[in-house]
């Protein structure tokens, strides 16, 4: 039986009508988890095995859609190439990407992660998922993501495929992310980074920096983002520990 420590002394003890120290104390304990999180997020593996890409897209894109059999072919390219796909577990475009994992190395064989979060109308996994993961929150999640890939791909979508794209952008920014690929695959992501390049260069009152809006990398199609990754998996397995 472990030793549970000395009990707090009557001294220590803070009635909850003490309002002021007892906010103090539920600051200094949340502040204390977020430091226990976040020293435990520097860990990392000395060799990863697989390179891992994240597939960032819509759950609302029916299989009938030009753009589930697109993401579809991209995923299994990829996993033919020996890539590790992970998305976000449900359905639409991010289905597309691991069934399209499954498609491009048959038999079971395919690794196919999930991260998933705890919504009401999303209940389960898409049947293509080969490992799920299940989070809470959006916030765990996110920084799930950011820990297991070494590649983003980002597909048409809507606000929460925005909110990922953005995270990863600022994250690349601020060098919190480094040698990590941002893809930005379709004219919708182009265009939303024109917009960002008119609002934000305005002379006189810039509000980035041209390098900052040249992280993400937009390209219109399938075929130019598995070369992009093609060639960043060759520098990666140059460097991986034997």
């Amino acid at each position: 039986m472990t030793d549970a420590g000395p009990a707090p002394k009557r001294s220590d003890l803070v009635d909850l009508k003490d309002e002021e120290r007892t906010l103090g104390i539920l600051q200094e304990s949340v502040l204390g988890l977020w430091d226990v999180v976040n020293n435990l997020s520097r860990l990392r593996p000395t060799r990863r095995e697989h390179y891992r890409v994240t597939i960032f897209g819509s759950a609302r894109v029916k299989e009938d859609h030009w753009a589930y059999a697109a993401v579809r072919e991209l995923s299994a390219e990829l996993a033919r190439l020996g890539c590790t796909i992970i998305t976000g577990g449900g359905p639409g475009l991010m289905q597309a990407a691991n069934e399209g994992a499954a498609l491009g190395v048959p038999g079971g064989k395919a690794r196919s992660l999930g991260i998933r979060v705890d919504l009401p109308f999303e209940q389960e996994s898409n049947p293509f998922v080969g490992e799920a993961y299940e989070h809470r929150t959006f916030f765990s999640r996110l920084h799930h993501f950011v820990l297991v890939s070494d590649a983003f791909i980002v597909v048409p979508g809507g606000i929460g495929t925005v909110l990922e794209l953005m995270m990863v952008w600022q994250l690349l920014q601020v060098r919190k992310l480094a040698n990590t690929p941002l893809i930005l695959v379709g004219p919708m992501w182009k265009e939303l980074v024109a917009w960002h390049e008119k609002v934000m260069l305005r002379p006189g009152a810039p509000l980035a920096s041209k390098e900052d809006l040249g992280i993400p990398r937009s390209v219109p199609g399938a075929a130019e983002a598995i070369a992009i990754v093609r060639e960043h998996h060759a520098a990666w397995a140059r460097h991986v520990p034997a």
